[in-house]
């Protein structure tokens, strides 16, 4: 299969793209390398990928995938912002797609509040050409990043697909959720199978600058205070890159389907009478904030001096997922605790930092 994997030079669609090129998916890679973080970070992700694809960099985490005498596939980068209407009618009708993995998003709650525009012009533009590029090029599925922040000001906790995600305190978790609508739509008129996948607070190697554990590390080996927000009262459902990416594939391979249960007097969150399907991505295990430092502090060998602030403008105090869809539809549930995870983001961080 040829697959679209947008973002590809970010943090989860790198990984992505790995496992994907080690079980022999031709991948095709689209980010617009914009400067929200460090492109240098972006344009090593990259390498990585390329590295992998040609056979001179292994990954055994991702050799799993690779099937005994399967050769890798192939990785091809393609340079573009999704807003591109032209681009990327171009690239739909060209590459002819079986499946499409869309991660590209302008990401970050704080950030929305600065910038409203990029959310818009990224998350809700750039994911209407995609839609119309499944539409038009008949792909054969279409799975996309949706987040946990859809679910606002609810606190029912665990957060379950089940429940309605109609609340929002940020704008970014508001155009993640109009991409659910959109997809929907185009599911219900099109026929066209759409899954979108809730992901809850993902880290790991190769992660985002912007990102906490990123900020925390870099801030301790530095010798400078963290800010820990809510006083440090988070809980928060830490959800390891490796079992993002997995979940991700595992829904690839599992095209959502009509819900003959459906039924549209009493109408399920989460499914649809159209071939579409909404899922949570979380390790299902929510950690206090202070525990995720403590363990942090532990695999640095140095403790953090804490600068303990208020919650800030469009967070929540926690979040924890139920997967238990993602687990019957696919057979796939994330596992990774925390000490393995951040320990695997520390020796990352030291080997590409210091």
């Amino acid at each position: 299969m040829k697959i679209l994997v947008t973002g590809a030079a970010g943090f989860i669609g790198s990984h992505v793209a790995l496992y994907l090129l080690a079980r022999g998916n031709d991948v095709v890679g689209l980010d617009n390398l914009n400067n929200y973080y460090d492109v240098s970070l972006k344009e090593a992700r990259l390498r990585r990928v390329e590295a992998f694809a040609n056979g001179s960099l292994k990954e055994a985490i991702y050799e799993e995938a690779q099937a005994p005498g399967q050769p890798r596939g192939s990785f091809r980068f393609e340079k573009m912002a999704l807003e591109n209407r032209d681009g990327m009618a171009r690239l739909f009708e060209r590459e002819q797609f079986d499946g499409v993995i869309n991660l590209a998003a302008q990401a970050g709650v704080r950030h929305s509040l600065n910038a409203p525009f990029d959310y818009i012009d990224s998350n809700i533009t750039g994911f209407l050409t995609v839609l119309e590029g499944c539409r038009h090029h008949k792909v054969g599925h279409l799975v996309y990043a949706s987040t946990s922040s859809v679910y606002g000001a609810n606190t029912n906790m665990p957060f379950s697909v089940h429940n309605p995600a109609d609340h929002q305190v940020a704008l970014y978790g508001a155009t993640k959720r109009a991409n659910e609508l959109m997809a929907h739509s185009y599911s219900h008129l099109f026929s066209m199978p759409t899954t979108g996948l809730r992901f809850f607070t993902v880290y790991g190697p190769w992660g985002r600058p912007d990102m906490a554990l990123f900020l925390f590390t870099d801030a301790i080996l530095k010798g400078k205070p963290i800010n820990v927000f809510n006083h440090g009262h988070h809980m928060r459902d830490f959800t390891y890159v490796d079992d993002i990416v997995r979940g991700v594939v595992a829904a690839l391979d599992t095209p959502a389907t009509p819900d003959k249960t459906w039924d549209s007097a009493n109408p399920a969150p989460a499914s649809s009478s159209a071939p579409w399907r909404i899922h949570n991505i979380g390790n299902g295990n929510p950690e206090p904030l202070m525990r995720y430092i403590e363990v942090l502090e532990d695999c640095l060998g140095k403790k953090a001096e804490k600068n303990f602030l208020p919650m800030q403008a469009g967070d929540v105090p926690d979040t924890s997922a139920s997967v238990e869809t993602l687990e019957l539809a696919t057979g796939y549930k994330p596992d990774t605790p925390i000490e393995v995870g951040i320990r695997r983001f520390v020796d990352w961080y030291k080997s590409y930092y210091l």
